[in-house]
C-alpha cells in the first residue's frame, strides 16, 4: 500500500500523512523487537478549519525528525512518525491516541492537539503510562494544577499565564499613556479562551487598577459568523479590546470586524496576532494590532531563529507557525533525553528530560528549559509589539523579563491553590 508523501520529506520520516488513513503493518510486540525503530504517534487536527495547527505541527516534526534520524535516531532507534487527523474533536484525539500506543505499538506519544483535545490525551498518557509530550495546548492548568501532574506527561507549548504576565504588563503601560480604561474581550469559549482571558485581565488590572471590563463576548470554538459578537462590543463602546482567538477563528473574525471598521474605534490587543497564521492569511491586516508574538522569523532577532524560518519556508513553501516552533522543541528536547540518557525508553526519558535545558533557536538567551517541578517549558522567547500589513508584520517587538514572568507566576500558583 502506497502513501502520498509531501515534498522534502524523507520516506522513512513519512507514515500516512491523510489523517486517519495511517497504517502500519507490524504488530506491536514485532516492532519492538526489531529495535532498529521506534514509532512515535502523534495524533493533531489535520481536517477542518484549523488544519493549519495540524499541517504545520507535522511539517515541523518531519524537519527535526530527519536531522535525528540523520543523526543515527533515538540511542540508534530511527524515528517512524504515525500521525493521526483528530479532527478537532477532544473524543477523537483520545481514542486515536489510544489506538496508536495499542495498535499501532507507538512507544511515545508527541500530543499536537489543541486545547481541547489535549486534557482528553493528557488522560490517555496518564491511563496507559506512556511518555506524552504536549506541544500545543496553552492553557496554564494542563502543567500548572498539581491534580493534572504525571510523572510521564511534559509540554513544549508555551503557557497563557506567561503570555499574561508579559501582555498585562504591555497592555497596562499603553492603558495608562492613552486613558484606556474601559475595556472588552473577546475570546473563544473553551478553556484556553477562558483561562487566558482572565489571567490576561488578573495581571492588566495588577499593572493598571483604573482598568474596568464593560463586555465580554464568548464566540464558540470555529464560529462561523462574528456579526453579533463585533455589534456587542461595538455597542458597548470600549476603548480597547482583548482577544485570545487564533488560527481561522481569528482571520475570520478579523476580516468580519474589517466592514464594521472596529478597529479604527478602539485599542485591540490580539494575544494570537503576531503569527504568520493570521498575518499571511488576513485579507486587509490593519494596522496597530498589539499581539504578543507567536512565531515570526524577526524575532527572537537571532541568525538562528531567521535560518531555522527560513529553511522551513524552502521545504514548505510557507512560514513556519507558533505551533510549528513547539513542536520542533519537542523533538529536540526528545533527542537531546535519549542522548543523556542514551536509550529511548519513554521512563528513561522522561527521567532525563526534567530540568533539561537544550540550545534552541527560539530561545530568549539561545536556550530554554524543560523546569523540573511542573514539566513545562520555561526561557522561549515572549514579548508584545504592533503589527503593521506587511513584513516585518511585527517591526519591534518589546521583550518580557523571564525573571519578573517566573516571580509573577509563582504568586499566580499561590492564588490558584496549585502550590
Amino acid at each position: 500500500m502506497t502513501k502520498t508523501r509531501k515534498p522534502g520529506m524523507s520516506r522513512r520520516s513519512t507514515l500516512a500523512l491523510m489523517g486517519a488513513g495511517a497504517v502500519t503493518f507490524a504488530t506491536p510486540w514485532v516492532a519492538r523487537a526489531q529495535a532498529k525503530t521506534i514509532k512515535i504517534g502523534m495524533p493533531t487536527i489535520l481536517s477542518g478549519r484549523v488544519a493549519q495547527l495540524g499541517t504545520s505541527s507535522r511539517n515541523a516534526v518531519m524537519i527535526e525528525v530527519d536531522k535525528v534520524n540523520a543523526a543515527g535516531g533515538l540511542a540508534g532507534r530511527t524515528i517512524e512518525m504515525v500521525i493521526r487527523d483528530s479532527k478537532g474533536q477532544p473524543q477523537e484525539a483520545a481514542r486515536v491516541a489510544r489506538e496508536l500506543v495499542n495498535t499501532d505499538g507507538c512507544e511515545l506519544l508527541i500530543d499536537a492537539e489543541a486545547s481541547s483535545g489535549a486534557f482528553a490525551v493528557h488522560e490517555v498518557a496518564r491511563d496507559l503510562g506512556v511518555f506524552c509530550i504536549h506541544t500545543n495546548s496553552e492553557t496554564s492548568s494542563l502543567t500548572a494544577d498539581p491534580k493534572q501532574h504525571i510523572p510521564n506527561a511534559f509540554r513544549t507549548a508555551r503557557q497563557g499565564v506567561h503570555d499574561s504576565i508579559v501582555g498585562g504588563g504591555y497592555a497596562a503601560a499603553i492603558a495608562k499613556a492613552k486613558g484606556l480604561k474601559r475595556w472588552a474581550t473577546c475570546s473563544p469559549d473553551y478553556a484556553y479562551g477562558r483561562d487566558t482571558t482572565g489571567e490576561f485581565v488578573y495581571y492588566l488590572k495588577q499593572f493598571a487598577p483604573d482598568v474596568e471590563i464593560i463586555s465580554d463576548a464568548w464566540p464558540k470554538l470555529f464560529q462561523p459568523d462574528y456579526t453579533e459578537v463585533v455589534t456587542k462590543i461595538l455597542q458597548a463602546k470600549p476603548q480597547a479590546m482583548y482577544s485570545a482567538l487564533w488560527g481561522g477563528d481569528l482571520t475570520s473574525y478579523i476580516d468580519q470586524a474589517n466592514i464594521y471598521a472596529l478597529f479604527g474605534q478602539m485599542e485591540v490587543f490580539a494575544v494570537n496576532m503576531a503569527d504568520y497564521t493570521a498575518l499571511t492569511v488576513v485579507k486587509n491586516l490593519p494596522k496597530g494590532i498589539h499581539s504578543g508574538n507567536r512565531y515570526i522569523k524577526t524575532y527572537p532577532a537571532t541568525a538562528e531563529n531567521a535560518a531555522w524560518g527560513d529553511a522551513y519556508k524552502a521545504k514548505f513553501n510557507e512560514y513556519p507557525t507558533n505551533w510549528s516552533w513547539e513542536n520542533a522543541t519537542a523533538v529536540m528536547l526528545l533527542a537531546e533525553a535519549s542522548r543523556k540518557a542514551n536509550s529511548a525508553d519513554g521512563k528513561k526519558i522522561a527521567d532525563a528530560m526534567r530540568g533539561l535545558t537544550i540550545k534552541s533557536p527560539f530561545g530568549a538567551d539561545g536556550t530554554v528549559t524543560m523546569r523540573a517541578e511542573d514539566q513545562t517549558l520555561i526561557g522561549y522567547a515572549i514579548g508584545w509589539g504592533t503589527t503593521i500589513p506587511n513584513e516585518p508584520y511585527v517591526p519591534e517587538v518589546k521583550s518580557g523579563d523571564w525573571k519578573q514572568i517566573l516571580a509573577l507566576e509563582a504568586e499566580w500558583k499561590k492564588t490558584k491553590g496549585y502550590t
